[in-house]
């Protein structure tokens, strides 16, 4: 584990994570003299896919999210207003790291317990569970009166990934038991994915645009890869993300086991023909809006990814039409697989062969 989180300027977000913030509870008049640090305050750093039509509260959309802050002083509140859903974020101070809960609803001030001491100190914030579980406005932080406060130095990044897919992507289950469960996404740990182990590992700036349930043509949820993978919000009705103010080097797409296992699991035969050409459809979208990303297409993970033939063939006929036209196309399939959502260890297996596979790639070498 350590050997991918050495390079990573987000290291403080994978770590495990410790005790739940108890300071829960409605803004109101401090104990002690308090001042606040806005959230449209440019001391702080947002790494990822967020809406700032709203800069005093944007909105923290995609797993893998993060804000960070330096600051001094004994005392630190984050505050969040319009909380949908379910949110949880892995909050780190100095390396020390924590699960912080945001309830639904109403505007929230949760106080972190500290023991900094003096001088400077780090504040990093990573969502954890995916976008379609949950979304909440950052409002900013509360620090003692006349801390101080800085933005973090720029991260020591030498590339950008981007990872499109379901759930398996999104790490949806991977802290879970024996078996897969969905009412407390406190398990849902995208921070130890093997999207966001594969990203540390080549000391990678990187977004996630994941959507349990989703499919290319059919899925679990209603809607597709296609509607999705650029949009703000997990929803076909969102506002489009703006794609040319981020663009990655590098992109991945692992999308097919929920096309297989809904039609699977309704007694339909698998939509091939569909499959391919609306893949192949997604790859050109992707490239559009890229067009000097190196496009990688993955399959695999679980069942149906690794061992079904129906899909496999039609991913493989989608691979071969995106890359027969495109030179900036490659393709991998994992080997590993489980019949449970992918759990940590799984993760790890699968950035294990990812990582392994990318070393040798000369794109890589081009761009790393």
């Amino acid at each position: 584990m350590k050997k991918y989180l050495r390079s990573l300027g987000f290291v403080a977000f994978v770590a495990v994570a410790g005790g739940l913030a108890s300071a829960v509870g409605r803004l109101g008049a401090a104990e002690l003299a308090v001042q606040s640090i806005p959230a449209a305050d440019s001391r702080f750093r947002y790494e990822g896919r967020c809406d700032f039509a709203d800069p005093a509260a944007p909105g923290i959309v995609w797993q893998g999210t993060r804000i960070s802050l330096d600051f001094e002083g004994e005392r630190l509140a984050l505050r969040f207003t319009g909380a949908s859903g379910q949110n949880f974020f892995d909050a780190s101070v100095d390396g020390a790291t924590q699960v912080v809960a945001v309830p639904a609803g109403a505007t929230q001030r949760i106080e972190l317990p500290l023991h900094p001491g003096p001088g400077r100190h780090r504040l990093a914030l990573f969502k954890r569970n995916e976008a379609a579980s949950g979304t909440v406005r950052f409002a900013g932080v509360e620090l003692v009166a006349g801390a101080r406060a800085w933005a973090p130095p720029p991260p020591d990044y030498q590339l950008r990934m981007e990872f499109i897919g379901d759930s398996i992507t999104a790490g949806a289950c991977n802290e879970d038991g024996a078996a897969d469960q969905w009412e407390d996404r406190r398990t849902h740990n995208h921070a130890l994915s093997y999207s966001t182990l594969t990203a540390a590992a080549f000391a990678g700036d990187y977004r996630c645009a994941a959507v349990s349930g989703m499919g290319v043509v059919t899925g679990w949820v209603e809607m597709k890869a296609g509607q999705i993978w650029d949009r703000l919000y997990p929803r076909v009705d969102s506002p489009r993300a703006d794609v040319q103010s981020w663009r990655p080097d590098v992109a991945f797409v692992n999308l097919g086991e929920n096309d297989a296992s809904f039609t699977g699991a309704h007694g339909q035969p698998f939509p091939a023909a569909a499959f391919t050409d609306g893949y192949v459809a997604l790859g050109q979208a992707i490239r559009a809006a890229y067009p000097k990303a190196q496009l990688v297409l993955l399959c695999g993970g679980m069942f149906n990814g690794a061992q079904n033939p129906e899909l496999r063939r039609a991913w493989e006929e989608a691979v071969a039409r995106l890359e027969a036209a495109d030179p900036a196309v490659s393709h991998f399939a994992f080997a590993h697989w489980s019949k449970n959502h992918p759990r940590v260890s799984d993760d790890r297996a699968m950035a294990d062969e990812l990582i392994a596979w990318l070393r040798a790639q000369p794109f890589m070498a081009r761009r790393h």
